[in-house]
């Protein structure tokens, strides 16, 4: 037999090695993981974003047999952990666990080292959960008509805190000010946590924070709820009214987590860890953990996910441009 001028002989110690070389090369394309796996969350330590990474991590890792740690990131609303897994090796051993600040940013900073809708592929939607709207118990409101009004006698005097500029904790509010006609001070930190740290000690005077995070201190009484942000109201709290409800009618904003791989990432690893989140989230001590904590256990399929993130970049950018909120 002849190829290319070249006598070819198909003896048995060629055929072997091009065998092995085959079942070699399909090894490892389907090896995932070959090595500890990470998931970037773009917030420091405490916060619901952390919270909601480290109940999935040991039990991930447990089910695909690699260490899965939680590597915080924090920093620009997400931006520096977001742009870090955006740029990483498309082998599924960096994820990104993506927020309702994932799908903000786009419209809010003019600058990105990434792009939100084609540097990533989405993986599943883990949870969702609504903001509770909490202040520093010496504030003289107890109820949100009680704060508007508060907050039109002095306005641009009630300062609040978020976990950053362009983090769900600073739009939330930014269309709760522009709905309400009131006009407050926003006080960015580097994350969640030492965004509550402040309300807590009086530094700033109320916030809108995950529920996961706010909701035991509001019940030790050390912040006082006022309303969460979603259009229903939370089943693991439903003496608290909505903020639709107390009023401002039409207010709705909810806070999700989900993961993201960096674009490329083959899909046959996409499926891998959709699967495992998937059985991971439905398994009874988790969805009692999240009930617990005031979130939805979710569990999407990738393609869910990846229409439902779309459709919160296009919802928020929307809001962005109507609140006339900018970082840049």
């Amino acid at each position: 037999m002849k190829l290319s001028g070249c006598k070819v002989f198909w003896g048995p110690a060629l055929l072997c090695s091009i065998a092995a070389g085959i079942a070699a090369g399909h090894v490892h394309a389907q090896s995932f993981p070959v090595k500890p796996v990470r998931i970037v969350v773009g917030f420091p330590p405490g916060g619901a974003t952390d919270v909601v990474a480290r109940i999935i991590s040991q039990k991930l890792g447990d089910a695909l047999g690699q260490s899965v740690v939680v590597d915080n990131r924090a920093g620009a609303a997400s931006n520096i952990g977001a742009a870090l897994v955006a740029q990483a090796p498309k082998d599924g051993h960096t994820l990104f666990m993506g927020t309702v600040s994932t799908s903000i940013n786009p419209s809010l900073y003019s600058k990105l080292q990434y792009d939100a809708l084609r540097d990533f592929t989405p993986v599943s939607q883990v949870t969702s959960t609504p903001f509770l709207f909490v202040v520093h118990p010496s504030l003289p409101a107890r109820s949100v008509k009680e704060f508007i009004a508060l907050a039109r006698s002095r306005p641009g005097e009630l300062n609040y805190g978020s976990a950053g500029s362009g983090s769900g904790g600073h739009l939330f509010v930014a269309m709760f000010g522009s709905m309400a006609g009131v006009k407050l001070v926003h006080v960015p930190y580097k994350g969640a946590a030492p965004a509550t740290t402040a309300t807590l000690s009086g530094e700033t005077i109320f916030m809108f924070d995950n529920i996961v995070t706010t909701l035991p201190l509001a019940r030790a009484g050390r912040l006082r709820a006022l309303a969460v942000t979603t259009a229903v109201r939370s089943a693991a709290a439903p003496e608290i009214p909505t903020i639709a409800q107390a009023g401002v009618p039409g207010y709705d904003a909810n806070a999700w987590f989900g993961l993201f791989a960096p674009a490329g990432t083959p899909q046959s690893t996409v499926d891998r860890i959709n699967a495992e989140i998937v059985k991971i989230v439905r398994l009874p001590e988790t969805r009692e953990r999240f009930l617990a904590l005031g979130a939805e256990p979710l569990g999407s399929t990738a393609e869910q996910f990846g229409a439902f993130f779309k459709s919160e970049v296009a919802k928020w950018a929307k809001v962005v441009k109507e609140s006339g909120a900018r970082v840049d």
